[in-house]
């Protein structure tokens, strides 16, 4: 694996017009949400070495400046840095990504992998499954060979929300994705510290802030929502036509399940 690394404009921190627009304009919708999560779910701990997780997108954009917002705050005893993996990104593409970073002052360790290479060779007609086990496995290894303990990751309100109703109607489970899991090694947790913030507020946020953010590089997700997520996101679209709470109660029912009216759970792997 090759790697490269964009560094921190110490100086331009200071005037940070992107963490300006966090502590005032969204301060309310983005900055004090992500608070809560963390102290709600005890996601940074003293002593924490944190990577966090950058795709190129808006929501790991934000997550960044988030971090480097907290980190000035002082509030929280903790070391972070910002990590991305280069699945066989265009070159055109990578530059682009290294543009905004340096643009926003975000430093990063950005390293190579053939993902991509693999998953079109070993199945062709269906690489997203093993794209999306080879990159976590790949990006959770990469972290705890840097040394950090937790892995950052910049899922929001509504990936939480979507990804439940897709295992509800896709894979007949109850679950989502929760703000603090530990990696399948043990070795690692991975934290979502933006799961309430909504994804309109990040949408604004980066409209508003001019932030060219990369959409998926991918041959095969180019320009397109995954199928069943973009089914999911319609139906709550239209659902919230006739109430425009519906993701809020969706949020809260995954917070308040009464094991007395269910008919079955697991924890686990075991049945209980």
């Amino acid at each position: 694996m090759t790697e490269i690394k964009v560094n921190l404009r110490e100086d331009n921190l200071k005037e940070d017009i992107y963490l300006e627009s966090i502590r005032t304009s969204y301060r309310k919708k983005i900055w004090r949400k992500f608070v809560k999560a963390i102290n709600d779910f005890n996601l940074i701990e003293d002593g924490d070495k944190i990577a966090v997780g950058i795709s190129g997108g808006k929501d790991s954009l934000l997550l960044c400046k988030l971090f480097q917002e907290l980190k000035r705050d002082k509030s929280k005893n903790f070391e972070v840095a910002f990590i991305s993996m280069n699945p066989g990104f265009e070159a055109m593409d990578i530059e682009q990504f290294k543009k905004n970073l340096e643009i926003l002052n975000i430093p990063c360790h950005i390293f190579n992998s053939d993902v991509w290479e693999i998953a079109f060779r070993e199945d062709p007609e269906s690489p997203c499954f093993l794209c999306a086990k080879m990159r976590r496995g790949v990006l959770y290894n990469k972290v705890e060979e840097l040394g950090f303990n937790k892995l950052a990751l910049g899922h929001h309100f509504d990936d939480i929300v979507e990804t439940a109703l897709i295992n509800m109607f896709y894979a007949g489970t109850v679950k989502t994705m929760v703000p603090k899991v530990p990696s399948t090694s043990g070795k690692l947790s991975i934290i979502r510290p933006l799961a309430y913030v909504k994804e309109e507020d990040i949408i604004s946020y980066t409209r508003k802030n001019e932030i060219k953010a990369m959409g998926c590089g991918c041959p095969v997700e180019s320009g397109k929502t995954d199928s069943k997520r973009k089914e999911i996101k319609l139906l709550l679209k239209d659902l919230e036509q006739k109430n425009k709470n519906i993701k809020q109660s969706i949020f809260n029912s995954l917070k308040n399940i009464n094991l007395d009216f269910v008919m079955g759970y697991t924890r686990g792997n075991k049945n209980d």
